[in-house]
């Protein structure tokens, strides 16, 4: 038993080698997207021939589908839910693709708030369907710390905000006095824009403010662009009130029916993270550089136990070591350099890579130790839980982040890592 339990934590090294080399060479090259794109579909082909050969095929030679099909969803459903909870934390910053998808869905979370408060308001409940994604192509979050002076009295009014978190205090500038607060949902500023007047008041943030800005240009190319939303605007500015936004409310059927074609809008518009974005979300998740290792090691885990438990009474396939190591180094590359690009270091870089190298080896002796003398059927589910994992894996992780990448050269690159995985089946 000794002897399996070493063989197999030799083979778990082997197959994890290529983690510390991909963060070897990401040290000293740094390649074009399409590359790095093809680099991933290639090892994304070469999991999905291992897995199929070597964990679906075994199982159904055993005539164990239902055996296979029950651990393929369990892996499955716990690679989704722990993946979840990774990205919460801040693990999604471990790939560029996964950053941007998460970034995106909260980007566009956080516009669809934005107009839920912007469909209460007159000015842009005008706004027609065609317009409002370029409306929201154009609204930029802007933070202000307590005290400071968001617009001053005065002045050329040439932004809107809506605020997002925190309150803000409207001053009459003669004696101070505050004339209004407001709160998350509360929009100021677009009186001035509509009617081109100077600030009639000042606006100073009393803490930690995040608002949502419209300025003057987008917002009037998209009344050149649309005539009745100008049209509208006049007949709002002849009835200018002082505070548009809470007391010339709609009707609650109008601003659902213009909060609805809002989100439709919003479905098609891109709203592609920027680097200021990933910067804030990083610094915004405080346990990222666990959250990284945790989710690098959730991709890792269930290739570790089915090299232990394939090591017990059989050799362990070539083809799955191969198509193991083969999907391992373009992980490792590409999430390096996305790592190191939020400015890890290339000693902490490695020694993530070299840990969880050596972790995949340990996983792989429990799972030798772990599984002798369990029945058939037990390594057919074993084999499904970690089919499961891996396929939903590369479907969420690996495919993504190519694609995201290099587009069209993803599948003619999965193709060819698949088809070598295979080739490893033909040594034997």
């Amino acid at each position: 038993m000794e002897n399996v339990a070493l063989l197999a934590f030799c083979f778990g090294l082997l197959s994890a080698a290529s983690l510390p080399l991909g963060a070897i060479t990401a040290r000293f090259w740094s390649p074009g997207n399409r590359v790095i794109a093809a680099m991933m579909a290639f090892g994304a082909g070469a999991l999905l021939a291992a897995l199929t050969i070597d964990l679906v095929a075994h199982a159904l030679d055993r005539g164990h589908y239902t055996a296979l099909s029950f651990g393929a969803l369990v892996g499955g459903l716990l690679f989704v839910g722990a993946n979840h909870v990774v990205n919460s934390k801040g693990g999604f910053l471990r790939k560029l693709g996964t950053t941007v998808t998460y970034l995106k869905r909260s980007k566009s979370k956080a516009y669809a708030e934005v107009f839920r408060h912007l469909a209460r308001s007159p000015v842009f409940n005008a706004v027609p369907q065609a317009g409002i994604a370029d409306l929201a192509g154009h609204l930029n979050r802007r933070h202000y710390a307590p005290g400071d002076c968001i617009a001053r009295e005065g002045e050329a009014g040439d932004e809107l905000f809506v605020v997002e978190s925190g309150t803000i205090s409207v001053l009459d500038a003669a004696d101070d006095s505050v004339v209004a607060t407001l709160g998350p949902g509360d929009i100021v500023g677009e009186i001035s824009l509509i009617t081109d007047q100077p600030r009639t008041a000042t606006i100073r943030a009393d803490s930690d403010v995040s608002v949502w800005v419209l300025q003057r240009q987008p917002f009037d190319t998209l009344c050149a662009d649309h005539p009745e939303l100008r049209a509208r605007l006049s007949e709002i500015a002849q009835g200018r009130v002082a505070d548009l936004s809470s007391r010339q409310m709609l009707d609650e059927d109008a601003a659902n029916t213009w909060f609805s074609n809002a989100e439709d809008a919003l479905d098609r518009v891109i709203v592609t993270p920027t680097q200021d974005d990933v910067q804030a979300a990083a610094a915004a998740h405080h346990g990222a550089p666990m959250a990284i290792y945790l989710g690098i090691m959730l991709d890792s885990i269930p290739e570790s136990l089915v090299i232990g438990a394939s090591a017990i009474g059989s050799s362990v396939s070539l083809s799955l070591i191969a198509g193991l190591f083969l999907s391992n180094y373009p992980e490792s590359f590409s999430s390096s350099l996305g790592m190191r690009e939020q400015g890890y270091s290339h000693r902490r870089i490695f020694a993530m890579w070299f840990s969880l190298m050596l972790l995949t080896g340990v996983g792989a002796w429990i799972g030798a130790v772990f599984f002798v003398g369990a029945p058939p059927v037990m390594f057919s589910v074993i084999e499904g839980i970690a089919a499961g994992a891996m396929l939903t894996m590369i479907a969420e992780t690996m495919l993504p982040e190519a694609y995201h990448r290099g587009g069209n050269i993803t599948g003619f690159a999965t193709l060819l890592g698949f088809l070598a995985a295979i080739y490893f089946s033909t040594l034997h």
